[in-house]
Order: structure tokens, then C-alpha cells, then sequence
């Protein structure tokens, strides 16, 4: 009887493994499928080798384990080194603009290209790629600088 059980036992624990495979590994389902391909030729094994009694057993094994192995691997994809562990703090260095551009804000110049809506503006003696709200502004006129959201500057012409 234990012998007979031995097999089935082993695919079980191989399918077990290869669920958390599933949760922690992006594969597009393939892993899952071989999971459920092991699973089920277990079942076939004990229901048709042992007997119908222990075959039931393994079913009812499957329904309280598998749910707990699945929420045991989401647990375990916090752990996995395809998530992002850190945090991007500004205390270590990172930054999503640039340290120059949050002095533009309120600063005038003018237009080095047409901005349909994006271009060109010389701003404080230096070349800044800038936006406008929208609108076409043309070579050459005088801007204000509205907003600095991220590395985009806005831009809105002078009256």
C-alpha cells in the first residue's frame, strides 16, 4: 500500500513545487498547466492503483492545501527577486527632476524654435527643453516659465 502510494505522493509534492514555480516565475500559464497535469495524473494514479477511499482522501488534501501553497507563494513574491525591494528615496540620491530645473519656476526667456506645443527656450543663459500649455508660440518671443513638473518645463508667452 505505502509503495503503491509513494508515486502519486511524489507528484503531488512535484506539482506543490511547481504551483510556487507558478506564482514566483512569470511563465504565461505554462508552469500551471504542467501543475494541474501533475496533479491530476496523481489522482489518477491512486483512484485507479489504491483505491476509490484514499483517492478521496488526496482530493480533499488538494482542496485545503492548494489554496494555502497559493497564498504562501504570494507571500513569498515580496521575497522573490523579480519585485522591486527598495524604496526610491530622495535621502539616497534618486531624484525624478533634474536639481537645476526647480530654480525655472517664475524665470523669463525666449523661444530658440517654435513650440508646437514643445521646443526650445534660452532661460537663464542656458538651452532648456521646454513645453507649452498647448498653444503655438513662435521663434523668438518672450516666455515665462509657469510650472516644473518632473523634467518638463512650462512655458507661457509674455504679453
Amino acid at each position: 500500500m505505502i509503495a503503491e502510494l509513494t508515486f502519486p505522493i511524489i507528484l503531488q509534492i512535484a506539482g506543490i513545487l511547481v504551483l510556487l514555480a507558478e506564482v514566483i516565475l512569470p511563465s504565461g500559464g505554462v508552469l500551471t498547466i504542467l501543475a494541474i497535469g501533475l496533479f491530476g495524473y496523481s489522482l489518477y494514479a491512486v483512484f485507479t492503483e489504491v483505491s476509490m477511499s484514499i483517492g478521496m482522501m488526496f482530493v480533499v488534501a488538494d482542496i485545503i492545501i492548494l489554496p494555502i501553497v497559493l497564498i504562501a507563494g504570494l507571500k513569498l513574491l515580496a521575497y522573490s527577486p523579480v519585485t522591486l525591494r527598495k524604496s526610491l528615496k530622495k535621502t539616497e540620491g534618486v531624484t525624478s527632476q533634474s536639481e537645476k530645473l526647480t530654480g525655472y519656476k517664475g524665470k523669463t526667456g525666449r523661444t530658440l524654435t517654435n513650440l508646437r506645443p514643445a521646443g526650445t527656450a534660452m532661460i537663464d543663459n542656458r538651452r532648456v527643453d521646454v513645453v507649452s500649455r498647448g498653444e503655438f508660440i513662435e521663434k523668438e518671443k518672450p516666455v515665462i516659465v509657469i510650472a516644473v513638473a518632473g523634467n518638463r518645463v512650462v512655458v507661457r508667452e509674455l504679453d
